[in-house]
C-alpha cells in the first residue's frame, strides 16, 4: 500500500498520455471502430485507476498540510546545484485533499462518457481527435493534482491546447473564430497570472526563512499563514491571479467567449468544457487565493461578489431569450457559475462548501444537458427550438433524462442541485457572523436575496425550453430524423448508458450528500480557510453544538473536522476531539483572525 500511494496520482494524470501516444502510433488507415475503442479503454482504465485513489485517500494518512497521495516532498525538476541555481526549489509535487479528490474523480467520470457520445458524431480525422480528448483529460487532471505553483500553471495553460484544436477542427460553422476567441481571451489573462505567480514566489524568497526560491503551494501558504504577504501586496496580487482565473470561470463581464466556445465546439468539447474546465477557475481561487491571500480575498470579495451576482442575473436573462437550445445552456453556465463564485467569497464553511458543491453539480447536471442536446441534433440537424417541438411523443427516452436535467439544474429538493444552491445562499446571508469557528465575512443578506433571483430566472428559462422542445405539437425540419448513422429515433442503448450513470449521480448527491460533504469540508477547513479560524494564539474556537457560543479549545487538530448534524440557523464545524479540549474559562469570543 505504501508503495502505491506515493504514485498513483503520477499514474492517473499521465495514463491517458501515453493513451495518447498509443493512439497516434496507429497506422493511418486503422479502423475508426478500434480507435473509438482504445481511447475509451484508456479513459475507462483512468477512471478506474482514480476510483482506487478514492479509496485510498479516504482511508489513508493526511501529511501535515492535510494532502494525501502525496510523492513525499517532491522530486525537484528545476535548480539545484551550485550558485543561484542551488537557491531554486521547484519541484514535481502532487497530492489531493477532500476538494481536489472529488474533483479528479469528476473528471476521470465525465472523459469517458463524452469521448463515448462521440462515437457517431465525430467521422473525421478520428485518430487526431481522441488522441487530443485524451491529452485534454491530462492536463485537466494535473491541475486538480499539482501542489507547486509552476506545475499548477503548466498544467492549467497545457489545457488550452488540446481544447483550441478540438473547436477549430471539429466545431461548428464559426468554429475559428470560437477557438480563437477562447485562446486570446484565456492566454492574456494568464500572462497576468503568471507574473502574479512568480511576484508570490519572489517576495517569500525575499522576505521568508527558507532560503530558497519554491513554488511549493503548502510552504507559501504556510508563509502567508504567518502574515508574509502586506495587505496591499496582496490586493494587487489578487487582481494578478484572478485575471487569470476570472475568465476561465467564466466571470461576468470577462464571459464572452464562453457562449460562443459553447456552441461551435463538439458536443464532447462542450461537455468537457462546462463539466472540468471551467471548474479551473474556480478552482484557482479556492487553492490559490483564498488561503494565499486571505487579507487580500477579503478586501476584493464585496466587489468579486457583486460581479458574480450580476452574472447569475445576466446569464439568466440572457438565456431566456435564445433560439438556439445549446446556446440556452451555455448561458446557464453563465448564471451558474456566478453561484459559485459568491459562495466561495462568502468565505464561510457553508458558502465555500456550496460553491464546491455547486461547482459538482454544474459539471454533471450540465455536462448532461449538453450530451442531450447533441443526442437531438445529430438527429434533426438544428438546435432551433422554433424549429423543433413535441419530441417528447417521438423521443420518450430523451425526454425523460432531458427532465431530469433540467430539474437538477434548477434546484429540485431531491436532486443534487438544491443543496448546493441552499448552501451558498445560506453562507452568504450568514457571512458578517462569526458563530461557525471563522472570521466574519464581508457578505450579508442583501447579496443573497439578489442572488436568489437568479434562482426564480433559472427555473422559467429552462422550463420554458423543456416546453417548447418537448410538448405541443409535433415540429421536425424536412427529413428528418436523420437514422444514417445508425442512430433511432429515440435514444439508443449506447446513448442511455452515456446519461443514466449522470442522472443516478445526481439523485444520489441529492438524495444522500452527507458524506460528499463532510469529505469536502476536512480539505475547505485545512486548506482553504484555515486562515480565516477564529483562534487565541495556537488554539481554534470551536462550538459544541448549534446554539453554543464559540468557546477557546487548547489545540486543534491538522484536518479532521467534521460537519454538526441538523445545524439549521448556524453553519457550525466542530472539531472531534473539541469537547474534551474545551477550556474551564467558560465560553467566550476569541481574537480576532489573520483575514479579518
Amino acid at each position: 500500500m505504501d508503495l502505491i500511494s506515493p504514485w498513483i496520482l503520477t499514474a492517473i494524470i499521465f495514463l491517458p498520455l501515453v493513451g495518447a501516444v498509443a493512439l497516434l502510433l496507429f497506422a493511418n488507415n486503422a479502423a475508426p471502430k478500434r480507435l473509438r475503442m482504445a481511447a475509451l479503454m484508456w479513459s475507462v482504465a483512468t477512471f478506474l485507476l482514480t476510483l482506487w485513489a478514492f479509496g485510498l485517500q479516504s482511508g489513508g494518512a493526511a501529511d501535515a498540510h492535510g494532502f494525501a497521495l502525496t510523492n513525499g516532498a517532491g522530486f525537484r525538476w528545476l535548480g539545484g546545484g551550485d550558485g543561484i541555481a542551488g537557491a531554486i526549489d521547484i519541484r514535481y509535487h502532487v497530492g489531493v485533499d477532500g476538494v481536489s479528490m472529488w474533483l479528479l474523480l469528476l473528471t476521470a467520470f465525465l472523459t469517458p462518457l463524452a469521448i463515448w457520445a462521440s462515437f457517431t458524431s465525430v467521422t473525421n480525422r478520428v485518430k487526431e481527435y481522441y488522441a487530443l480528448m485524451l491529452l485534454l483529460e491530462t492536463g485537466m487532471l494535473g491541475v486538480f493534482c499539482s501542489l507547486d505553483l509552476l506545475l499548477f500553471y503548466v498544467f492549467f495553460e497545457f489545457t488550452l491546447v488540446p481544447l483550441f484544436f478540438l473547436i477549430g477542427i471539429w466545431g461548428g460553422p464559426e468554429r475559428a473564430r470560437a477557438a480563437n476567441k477562447f485562446f486570446i481571451f484565456t492566454v492574456a489573462g494568464s500572462v497576468l497570472t503568471f507574473a502574479g505567480v512568480l511576484y508570490i514566489a519572489y517576495f517569500q524568497y525575499a522576505h521568508g526563512d527558507t532560503g530558497t526560491f519554491t513554488l511549493s503551494i503548502p510552504v507559501l501558504t504556510d508563509f502567508a499563514s504567518q502574515g508574509g504577504f502586506p495587505l496591499d501586496v496582496q490586493k494587487w496580487l489578487f487582481i494578478a491571479l484572478a485575471a487569470g482565473f476570472a475568465i476561465k470561470v467564466p466571470l461576468f463581464p470577462v464571459h464572452t467567449w464562453l457562449p460562443l466556445a459553447h456552441t461551435e465546439a463538439p458536443t464532447a468539447g462542450s461537455v468537457i468544457l462546462a463539466g472540468v474546465l471551467l471548474k479551473l477557475g474556480t478552482y484557482g481561487f479556492c487553492r490559490l487565493s483564498l488561503p494565499i491571500l486571505p487579507e487580500g480575498t477579503m478586501a476584493w470579495a464585496p466587489f468579486m461578489s457583486v460581479l458574480a451576482i450580476c452574472g447569475v442575473i445576466y446569464g439568466a436573462l440572457a438565456a431566456w431569450v435564445q433560439d438556439d437550445v445549446k446556446k440556452l445552456v451555455a448561458y446557464s453556465s453563465v448564471s451558474h457559475m456566478g453561484f459559485c463564485m459568491l459562495g466561495l467569497f462568502s468565505l464561510k464553511m457553508a458558502g465555500v462548501t456550496g460553491g464546491v458543491l455547486y461547482m459538482l453539480n454544474h459539471g454533471l447536471s450540465t455536462a448532461a444537458l449538453f450530451l442531450v442536446v447533441g443526442m437531438i441534433y445529430e438527429r434533426y440537424h438544428t438546435r432551433d427550438i422554433n424549429k423543433i417541438g413535441g419530441l417528447a411523443k417521438q423521443m420518450p427516452w430523451m425526454a425523460f433524462f432531458l427532465i431530469v436535467f433540467t430539474l437538477s439544474s434548477i434546484g429540485l429538493p431531491g436532486l443534487n442541485g438544491f443543496l448546493g444552491e441552499f448552501l451558498v445562499l445560506l453562507g452568504t446571508a450568514t457571512s458578517s457572523q462569526a458563530s461557525d469557528g471563522f472570521t466574519a465575512g464581508p457578505l450579508g443578506f442583501g447579496y443573497a436575496v439578489a442572488a436568489a433571483t437568479g434562482i426564480v430566472l433559472g427555473a422559467v428559462y429552462m422550463l420554458w425550453m423543456c416546453r417548447r422542445v418537448l410538448f405541443g405539437p409535433l415540429t421536425e425540419p424536412p427529413h428528418t430524423p436523420d437514422t444514417s448513422a445508425g442512430l433511432t429515433q429515440d435514444l439508443t442503448g449506447r446513448e442511455i448508458g452515456i446519461l443514466a450513470p449522470i442522472a443516478l449521480m445526481c439523485v444520489l448527491i441529492g438524495v444522500y450528500p452527507k458524506p460528499l460533504i463532510e469529505s469536502l469540508q476536512g480539505g475547505i477547513a485545512g486548506n482553504i480557510l484555515a486562515a480565516r479560524m477564529v483562534d487565541a494564539g495556537d488554539g481554534y474556537a470551536g462550538a459544541d453544538d448549534a446554539d453554543a457560543d464559540i468557546v477557546v479549545v487548547d489545540a486543534v487538530p491538522a484536518v479532521p473536522i467534521e460537519p454538526v448534524e441538523d445545524a439549521v440557523n448556524e453553519t457550525v464545524i466542530t472539531l472531534d476531539a473539541a469537547s474534551a479540549a474545551i477550556s474551564e474559562g467558560g465560553p467566550g469570543v476569541s481574537g480576532g483572525g489573520h483575514g479579518s
